[in-house]
C-alpha cells in the first residue's frame, strides 16, 4: 500500500506539484483569504479534473487499453487530490506544532485503491485518524469532502481511527474488502503503513476460509439478480457474471488467501501459469476498455452494455463485419469469450483453494456442497472420485484416448459428480486431441447422443462440455456459435446458450416438471416416436446462426451430415432436417395467421403432413419460444399454438370425414339457443341471424354468449365496451361494440396508441345489421385487473369523443424503455399481399421496425385505400413487428388487380415509415 511521491510516475508528482503552486497562486491573488480564493480554486480544480479525463479518453483511444487509460485518470485523481491536501493543510487549516492526534492520512480504497479509475466511477476515500477525531482533522475531512462533491464527483467516503478500522473489518466483509485494497494517497504515510500491518495481523491471519466463502457468497447473490449466466445479450459490464467484478473477486480472493499484492505474484505462488496470468491481464483490460468507453459516451456511470450502445463501441473498438455477422456481433461474440475465460480462471483459483481444502467442492450446479471425506473411490482405470469430483488416474488419460474427454462426462451424469477444476483444466489443455478421427469414432459418437437424449441433466452436462471446449469441438458447427450474438430485442441469450437451454426446457418437459407452463407439450411427449430425432433436432434447430444463407436451410444442410456421425437412421436424419428446416413455421402461422381460415389450416396440414411430423414440431416450438428468454412463453402463445395443433390434428385425422363447415356452423347456432337463456327466443334467433358464418366459425360458444350479453347491455350507437383479463393466456381483451363506419378501426387503433395499449390481435366482424363488432387483444401494462379495465374504459370513452367529433384522438407518447431500446436497430419495411393464404381474402403482411403508433398508422391507411379490414394478426420479435391483415377491396372480394397492389404497396410502406401522428389528429378533428 506505500505508494509514496517517490515512486510516483514523473508526471503525476510533476502534476500534484504544478497544480499546488497555481492554487497557491490563486490564494495569493486573493489576499490570502480562503473564502474570496474559493471559487478561482475550484475553478482551477475543476480544469484539472477535466485535464485528466481528456488525458484518460486520449490514452484509450491511443493505446486501446482500458487498464491504461484507467490508471492516467486515476494518477489525474490523485493530482488533485493531492494538491488540495497540502493546500489544504499549508494555508487553510496550517498547524505550527501538530499533537500526536493531529495526524491524517487519506487513503484510496475500492477500484480507486487499486490505482484504476472509471470516468464515472465513484471517489473512495478513507480518512484515518489515529485515535479520535479532532478538531483539525474533522475541519479537514470537511473541507476536503465539500471541495470534492463541488467538483461535481461522487464520493465514497469514510473517516475512521486505525482501531476502527480493524474493528469493523472483522464484522464487515464490504469494508474489509475496500481495506484489502487501500492505498496511500497523501498525508501521514506511517498511520497508513500501521493500518496495513495491523489489518494483516489481526484481520487476515488464520481468517482466509471465512472470507472466502463470504465472497463466493456475495459473488452467487450478485449472479442471482443479474441473472445466473454471463450470456445475456445486455451485459452488465461491472457486476455481470463474467464481468469486472468476477475478475475483482477472483484476484481479492487470492490476494486474501495467498497475502499477496499483485496479480502476478499468483504465478509465483503456484495458482496461474504464466499463460493464465496473461490471460487474466487480456481479460482485465478489454472488461476495462468498454466500461471506460461506456462512460465516456454516455456521460455517466453505465455499466450495462444495452443494444443502443453496443454498436457505437463495437466501432469505437474497431470490429468490423465479416459475412454472417455484422461488426456488433462479432463485438458481442469477443466479450462473451472474455466472459467465459473469466469463469475458466475462476475454476483455476477454486481448484487451487480446493487443493488446499481451503473451499467446498463445487457440484454440477456449482452450489457449494460441504466435503465429504468419502474415500477414493474406482469409476474406470483412467478416472476415480475423490469428494464427489472426477480425478485423472492417469496423467495421460486424454492423450492415450481421447474418447474419454467425452466418457469423462458420462460417468459425471451416471454417479451425480462434477469434474475437478484440475481435470476440467485438462480437458481444455487437450482440446486438439478432439480431431476428425475422435469425432467419427462411433463410441464418441454414442456417448455423446446417450448425454444429449438420456442423461439426467442434459443441460448441464452441455453447458459444462461447452465451458471446457469439448462440445465445439466434437461439434465443430456448434463451436461456429459459441458466444454468438444475435443483434436484436427478441432473444435474450448467445446462439450457444439457447441452444443449451431449448434442450434444458425440452428436459424439464418430458420429466413433468413443467406441465403448468407446457400442458400441451407435456402431454404430447408421452406419445412421440422419435425421442432421439427430436432431442436432436432442438439441439440442431439453430446451429447455422451467423451465416450468409438462411440459417433454417443451412441448418437442415449440417442435420444432414451429423446425424449419420451420431448414429441416427436414414428415416431419423430426414426428420430431423425437416424439423430444423421447418422449425419456425409453426410459430410463424401461429402467430402471423388467420387460423380460423380453413385454407391456413389446409396449408400448414399439407406441410407437416403426419401425427407425428406434428407433434414434434409443436414440441420443437415451445421449447424453442421458452428458451428465447424470461417471459417470451406466455398463455397468448400456448393458446396460439394449441388453437393450430388442435384444427390441424383434425385435418390429418380424418380429412374425409371431418364436419363440414355448414354442420359446425348450424351446431354453433343450435348450442347457442339452448345456452342462451338471458335472451328470450325472438332475441336468441335475432342474435344466430345477425352474424354471419364466419363469426360462428371463428368463434368459441362461450365468447358468443359473452358478447351477446354485450349487446343487450348498451346501445351500439354510444358504443358498448366490455373488458376481460385472460389470465390463462397473458393478455387484456378489449371488445368494442358500436355502429359501423369507416373511419372506426382506425380511430380505435389511434385511441390505443395514445393509451400505450400494445395491440396483439384483432378480429373484426361486421354483422348483417351494421354493427361493427371488434375483439382487441392487448398486453397488459398491470397485474390489477381494475386497472386494466379502467385503461379499457378510457380507450372506449376517447372512441366515443372522436367519432363525435369532439375532441381528436390525443397524440400518443410512448415512455416504454422498448421505444427507446428501438433507436438502435435498423429493418427495411416490407410489404406483402397474397391471395393464396385465404379463399375469400387478401393477406396483406407488413413487416419492419416495431414503433410506438405503428397499428394506428396502417389503420388509417387501409382508410384512405378504402380497404375493408377482416381481422389483423400481430406478432412482435424484439423491435420487430410482423402486421397481417385479412382485407377485401373496395368491391368486397379480394384484391386481383396489379396495378392497385401496387398501390397498395407503396402506401403502407410509407405510412410504415413516417410518423403520422398530426395527420391522424387533423382528421380527427
Amino acid at each position: 500500500m506505500s505508494t509514496t511521491e517517490s515512486t510516483l510516475p514523473t508526471s503525476a508528482a510533476a502534476e500534484t506539484d504544478r497544480l499546488l503552486g497555481e492554487l497557491e497562486d490563486l490564494y495569493v491573488d486573493n489576499g490570502e483569504r480562503w473564502a474570496d480564493a474559493r471559487p478561482a480554486i475550484l475553478a482551477r480544480m475543476k480544469a484539472a479534473r477535466a485535464d485528466a479525463l481528456k488525458a484518460c479518453e486520449a490514452t484509450l483511444n491511443e493505446t486501446k487499453s482500458g487498464v491504461i487509460a484507467a490508471k492516467v485518470l486515476a494518477a489525474g485523481q490523485d493530482a488533485v487530490i493531492r494538491a488540495f491536501y497540502r493546500f489544504a493543510a499549508e494555508h487553510i487549516y496550517p498547524t505550527a506544532n501538530p499533537s500526536v492526534a493531529e495526524r491524517l492520512s487519506v487513503v484510496a480504497t475500492g477500484g480507486y485503491g487499486r490505482g484504476l479509475l472509471a470516468p464515472g466511477s465513484d471517489i473512495d476515500l478513507l480518512f484515518l485518524y489515529p485515535y479520535r477525531p479532532t478538531p483539525w482533522t474533522e475541519s479537514m475531512v470537511e473541507t476536503i469532502l465539500y471541495m470534492m462533491w463541488d467538483l461535481g464527483l461522487k464520493v465514497g467516503h469514510a473517516a475512521r481511527s486505525v482501531d476502527e478500522c480493524i474493528k469493523l473489518a472483522r464484522v464487515d466483509t464490504t469494508i474489509c474488502t475496500a481495506l484489502l485494497e487501500c492505498r496511500f494517497i497523501d498525508g501521514d504515510e506511517n498511520l497508513a503503513d500501521h493500518l496495513v500491518e495491523r489489518f494483516d495481523q489481526a484481520v487476515v491471519r488464520g481468517t482466509g476460509k471465512k472470507f472466502i466463502a463470504a465472497k463466493l457468497a456475495e459473488r452467487d447473490e450478485r449472479h442471482r439478480r443479474q441473472g445466473m449466466t454471463r450470456y445475456l445479450v445486455e451485459p452488465n459490464v461491472k457486476e455481470g457474471k463474467g464481468g469486472l467484478r468476477d475478475l475483482n473477486t477472483l484476484f481479492w480472493i487470492a490476494k486474501y488467501f495467498y497475502r499477496v499484492r499483485t496479480e502476478a505474484e499468483l504465478v509465483d505462488e503456484g495458482v496461474f501459469s504464466e499463460k493464465e496470468y496473461r490471460l487474466f491481464k487480456k481479460c482485465d483490460d478489454f472488461l476495462w476498455s468498454v466500461r471506460c468507453h461506456l462512460h465516456f459516451l454516455t456521460g455517466r456511470a453505465e455499466e450495462r452494455l444495452t443494444f443502443e450502445l453496443q454498436r457505437e463501441i463495437a466501432q469505437r473498438l474497431g470490429y468490423a463485419p465479416r459475412p454472417g455477422l455484422s461488426d456488433v456481433e462479432r463485438f458481442m461474440k469477443h466479450y462473451f469469450l472474455v466472459a467465459k475465460d473469466v469463469g475458466d480462471l475462476t475454476r483455476i483459483l477454486c481448484a487451487a483453494l480446493e487443493a488446499q481444502h481451503v473451499v467446498q467442492a463445487l457440484g454440477l450446479s456449482r452450489m457449494l456442497r460441504s466435503l465429504t471425506g468419502q474415500a477414493v473411490r474406482i469409476l474406470t482405470p483412467d478416472f476415480h472420485a475423490e469428494h464427489n469430483r472426477i480425478v485423472l488416474t492417469r496423467p495421460d488419460a486424454f492423450s492415450e484416448d481421447p474418447v474419454n474427454m467425452l466418457r469423462i462426462f458420462e460417468l459425471a451424469d451416471a454417479n451425480n459428480l462434477s469434474p475437478h477444476p484440475d481435470t476440467m483444466f485438462e480437458l481444455r489443455r487437450s482440446l486438439r486431441l478432439i480431431d476428425q478421427s475422435v469425432r467419427a469414432d462411433p463410441e464418441a459418437n454414442r456417448i455423446f447422443l446417450a448425454l444429449l437424449t438420456e442423461s439426467n441433466d442434459p443441460a448441464t452436462l452441455l453447458r459444462l462440455m461447452n465451458e471446457t471446449g469439448v462440445l465445439g469441438a466434437f461439434v465443430p458447427d456448434f463451436g461456429k456459435v459459441v458466444a454468438m450474438m444475435q443483434f436484436n430485442m427478441y432473444h435474450h441469450y448467445t446462439v450457444d446458450e439457447h441452444l443449451i437451454r431449448t434442450i434444458g426446457v425440452l428436459a424439464d418437459i418430458e420429466q413433468g416438471r413443467a406441465e403448468h407452463e407446457h400442458p400441451l407439450a407435456t402431454q404430447l411427449v408421452k406419445t412421440i416416436q422419435n425421442r432421439r430425432a427430436l432431442y436432436v433436432a432442438v439441439f440442431l434447430h439453430d446451429i447455422a446462426k451467423g451465416r450468409p444463407k438462411d440459417h433454417s436451410i443451412e441448418g437442415a444442410r449440417i442435420a444432414r451430415r451429423l446425424c449419420p456421425r451420431f448414429g441416427l437412421t436414414a428415416a431419423e436424419t430426414e426428420l430431423v432436417a425437416w424439423l430444423v428446416e421447418e422449425h419456425l413455421t409453426m410459430s410463424i402461422t401461429a402467430q402471423s395467421r388467420d387460423l380460423s381460415d380453413p385454407k391456413t389450416i389446409d396449408a400448414f396440414a399439407q406441410k407437416v403432413q403426419s401425427f407425428e411430423r406434428l407433434t414434434l414440431l409443436e414440441i420443437l416450438t415451445e421449447v424453442d419460444i421458452a428458451a428465447v428468454g424470461p417471459n417470451v412463453w406466455n398463455g397468448w402463445k400456448r393458446q396460439l399454438l394449441a388453437t393450430l395443433y388442435d384444427e390441424t390434428e383434425a385435418i390429418i385425422a380424418a380429412r374425409h370425414t371431418r364436419r363440414p363447415r355448414s354442420a359446425r356452423i348450424k351446431a354453433a347456432h343450435a348450442t347457442f339457443i339452448k345456452r342462451a337463456t338471458f335472451l328470450t327466443p325472438e332475441e336468441r334467433q335475432a342474435t344466430v341471424d345477425r352474424h354471419g358464418k364466419p363469426y360462428w366459425i371463428r368463434t368459441h360458444i362461450d365468447d358468443a354468449l359473452y358478447h351477446a350479453e354485450l349487446m343487450k347491455s348498451g346501445d351500439p350507437a354510444n358504443i358498448i365496451s366490455g373488458f376481460r383479463k385472460l389470465s390463462d393466456s397473458g393478455v387484456t381483451e378489449m371488445t368494442l361494440i358500436a355502429r359501423d363506419a369507416p373511419r372506426l378501426l382506425a380511430v380505435v387503433a389511434a385511441a390505443c396508441a395514445s393509451a400505450q395499449a400494445n395491440v396483439v390481435s384483432a378480429d373484426i366482424f361486421t354483422t348483417r345489421d351494421g354493427l361493427a363488432l371488434d375483439i382487441f387483444t392487448i398486453t397488459p401494462l398491470s397485474d390489477d385487473a381494475e386497472d386494466e379495465e379502467q385503461r379499457v374504459k378510457r380507450i372506449a370513452q376517447t372512441v366515443r369523443d372522436a367519432l363525435a367529433e369532439r375532441v381528436p384522438v390525443p397524440k400518443a407518447i410512448d415512455r416504454r424503455a422498448r421505444a427507446v431500446k428501438q433507436k438502435a436497430f435498423t429493418h427495411p419495411t416490407d410489404v406483402l399481399l397474397s391471395n393464396d393464404w385465404s379463399d375469400g381474402y387478401t393477406a396483406v403482411e407488413v413487416t419492419g421496425l416495431d414503433r410506438p403508433g405503428l397499428f394506428r398508422d396502417l389503420a388509417e391507411a387501409f382508410l384512405d385505400l378504402k380497404l375493408n379490414v377482416r381481422s389483423a394478426q400481430i406478432a412482435t420479435f424484439g423491435e420487430r413487428v410482423v402486421d397481417v391483415f385479412y382485407v377485401t377491396g373496395p368491391d368486397d372480394v379480394q384484391i386481383t388487380d396489379p396495378e392497385l397492389k401496387t398501390k397498395i404497396a407503396e402506401h403502407l410502406v410509407e405510412a410504415y415509415d413516417r410518423p403520422g401522428e398530426a395527420r391522424l389528429a387533423k382528421s380527427a378533428a
